[in-house]
């Protein structure tokens, strides 16, 4: 596999780095494309498949772990598969993009280790874990036990923040914002104005 820049973004869940990632999108001048990854867990309120992720069984998913398929994949909680296809990343870069990944901290770190000077690897830091816990539960989107159990791993998650190349602490959403870009437009080799 070879290609474009890859850039990953990974926080623990409600740390702000899909909404960093979203907004970078649209920053045309850095010719972004986002990688779409494949989950064995079920669709949440509208998301579409091929969209927000790959949908498939946890046997489709298993499948593609033996066929050797994944850059990366991990089983984040049990029976709850995520993972990047090769070949979605080979027919972003076919497409002459660089690659953008909102992605946990376990397969950015492998993502980063596979091609150390293609990928930045960003980490969004929350200002809190008490933060982090009012943001999740404002989603209304997951019940209190899976909200617990995405706080139990933050701590762990928030431990990994110095492997990765740059750190950005997501205290003011516009200030995290600014930063990313600038790191972003940095790493891809474009000017920094907008």
């Amino acid at each position: 596999m070879e290609g474009g820049k890859l850039i990953i973004f990974s926080a623990p869940s409600g740390s702000g780095k899909t909404t960093i990632v979203r907004h970078l999108l649209k920053q045309k001048e850095l010719n972004l494309a986002f990688s779409v990854s494949a989950t064995s867990r079920p669709r949440r309120g509208k998301e579409i498949n091929k969209e927000h992720y790959y949908f498939m069984s946890v046997s489709e998913f298993k499948q593609h772990i033996k066929n050797e398929d994944f850059l990366e994949w991990e089983e984040v909680y049990r029976d709850n598969f995520y993972g990047t296809l090769k070949s979605e990343v080979e027919r972003l870069w076919a497409e002459g993009k660089n690659v953008i990944f909102d992605i946990d901290v376990v397969g950015g770190l492998r993502i980063k280790r596979k091609f150390p000077k293609e990928t930045l690897a960003v980490f969004v830091k929350p200002p809190s874990v008490d933060e982090l816990k009012i943001r999740l539960k404002k989603r209304s989107t997951e019940s209190d036990d899976k909200i617990n159990m995405r706080i139990a791993k933050a701590s762990v998650e928030l431990a990994t923040a110095p492997q990765f190349d740059k750190v950005i602490k997501n205290y003011d959403l516009d200030t995290a914002l600014q930063e990313a870009h600038s790191l972003v437009a940095d790493f891809v080799g474009v000017s920094k104005e907008k």
